[in-house]
């Protein structure tokens, strides 16, 4: 992610918000304290990071941001997070439109890319002893099982899970509720691994049997929520009501079921189902777990997030929930995808 200055990143905003301007246009915008030639440095930055693109000749120039839509909208995290949550300017309700922003996530570019890392995986998992393949699915569940609830604001070590998931020897000094969690994750990635043919075309059971899985034991009620739930660290309210919030998932899953590459299929899954929060409790790891199941079901390469840093994975989340952008998230998810290929298998 390109490191911004305040200005900027009000420059991003200013044009996104007015859909093109000239650097005359910029300038007044920015006030008299600025010049005409650090709004052009700040212009040529921008378009070299290519956050910005570049139209017209002469006294006819003008800009537009280079990328489609709000899912793809530029924040910098470092500096959109130095404002508290009540100081922030967010969409405060979900917003239907965003559904159909969905096939914008990945360009032609990055699924090429996505695909070429994919290929590293492919060959390694055709040449491995069908043992040793069973034996790294077992680290990569133990990894993700980890992550996950760590996520989750779990307390227990790597090791400490190992143990748990290998021997079922409970780690002194946890709460009953911490080990319950780890191996309803590793029940929950077991079901993927051995269905993934029910994941090539999503449902909203699949997501809830996923969800029915992770939560299991602890005080969880199963189905689409009835009641409001709220986000720590963000003023986002998720949707309220059974039946607007089915309408929604059935639509989101829809437009997921028709993107044409599993990278953008499992993204779309990742997001959506945190930004929906369809369940009481347990939205953010359902959604973790279908996206790994989108990606097996595809032959590619499931995540275990274990390298991801916890606080810029909620800061992703949030900035989704709270502007639509999908750009930071998407980050971290190519960058564990890489991860994952390089240290597993």
């Amino acid at each position: 992610m390109q490191q911004l200055n305040e200005r900027r990143q009000k420059i991003i905003d200013y044009i996104s918000k007015n859909k093109s301007a000239g650097n005359s246009e910029i300038t007044a915008f920015l006030g008299n304290e600025v010049t005409r030639f650090t709004v052009l440095r700040d212009l040529e930055l921008l378009l070299g990071a290519k956050l910005i693109k570049k139209e017209g000749k002469g006294r006819a120039v003008c800009y537009s941001i280079s990328a489609s839509g709000d899912i793809n909208a530029f924040f910098d995290p470092a500096l959109y997070f130095t404002k508290d949550q009540d100081q922030r300017n967010i969409k405060l309700v979900f917003e239907p439109k965003i559904i159909d922003e969905l096939p914008l996530l990945f360009s032609e570019q990055e699924i090429n890319e996505s695909k070429e890392t994919n290929g590293q995986y492919l060959e390694k998992i055709k040449k491995a002893d069908p043992l040793f393949i069973k034996k790294e699915v077992e680290r990569l569940t133990i990894d993700l099982s980890w992550k996950s609830s760590r996520l989750e604001g779990n307390t227990y070590s790597l090791f400490d899970t190992e143990i748990l998931i290998k021997e079922r020897i409970e780690a002194k000094g946890h709460q009953k509720e911490e080990a319950i969690m780890i191996l309803n994750h590793k029940n929950a990635i077991d079901h993927i691994f051995e269905q993934k043919n029910e994941f090539k075309k999503l449902d909203l059971s699949h997501i809830g049997k996923i969800h029915e899985l992770l939560t299991r034991g602890l005080g969880v009620r199963a189905g689409i929520r009835n009641i409001p739930v709220r986000i720590i660290g963000t003023r986002y309210a998720p949707l309220l009501g059974k039946a607007k919030i089915i309408k929604m998932i059935d639509l989101a899953v829809d437009k997921i079921n028709s993107l044409a590459d599993p990278f953008s299929k499992s993204l779309a899954a990742a997001l959506m189902i945190s930004y929906i929060q369809p369940f009481e409790d347990g939205n953010k790891r359902t959604a973790r777990i279908i996206a790994n199941a989108v990606l097996l079901a595809n032959n590619v390469c499931p995540i275990s997030y274990r390298s991801v840093d916890e606080t810029d994975y909620k800061k992703a989340a949030v900035l989704f929930y709270e502007q639509n952008s999908a750009r930071f998230f998407k980050e971290l998810f190519v960058e564990q995808f890489k991860f994952s290929v390089d240290n597993y298998f």
